[in-house]
């Protein structure tokens, strides 16, 4: 990182890309705080469910039931990773499997209806969260703040493009 003194060239110090790495580096641990503190829901307490889950759970709630190749596309996994998801979710009797009425060989995942209400309940604060935060955005401001936290994680995890 670069000393207080390094600004963007031309900028009066205010607005500077240092300037914007300093709030974001006082932010996001704030952010990722206050995300921890949303209670996991009574019913799904004792199911040891990991952040590795609520991806998966996160697109069957807001998409609805799919495939497990569906599933993988989505999270960019390998379809043997989210089967093994799926499977450790089906034994909690988080999820449930459903013939496929078009290709009776394929199934079809989908969050149980017993459990419905408590994954809705404990994902919902942070969706309308992000709602309220991207919806001043226009699409193209929307588009380029997830791309800036995409190169974030890249950068962080040292997989960004050079």
């Amino acid at each position: 990182m670069s000393t207080p003194k390094a600004r963007d060239a031309g900028e009066d110090g205010a607005g500077g890309v240092d300037d914007a790495v300093r709030a974001l580096l006082l932010l996001m641990p704030r952010m990722v705080g206050r995300a921890k503190k949303i209670p996991v829901p009574e019913a799904l307490q004792s199911l040891s469910l990991a952040p590795r889950h609520l991806s998966l759970l996160s697109y069957l709630l807001f998409d609805g039931p799919m495939t497990v190749n569906e599933l993988a596309a989505r999270l960019q996994v390998a379809p043997t990773t989210v089967s093994l998801l799926v499977g450790d979710l089906s034994r909690k009797g988080i999820l449930e499997r459903r013939e496929d009425e078009a290709d009776r060989r394929r199934r079809i995942i989908g969050i149980a209806a017993h459990q419905q209400r408590a994954i809705t309940a404990w994902l919902a604060p942070g969706a309308s969260a992000w709602r309220k935060a991207l919806a001043p955005l226009t699409p193209d401001q929307r588009q380029m703040f997830i791309d800036t936290l995409l190169a974030y994680e890249a950068a962080v995890s040292g997989e960004e493009q050079t």
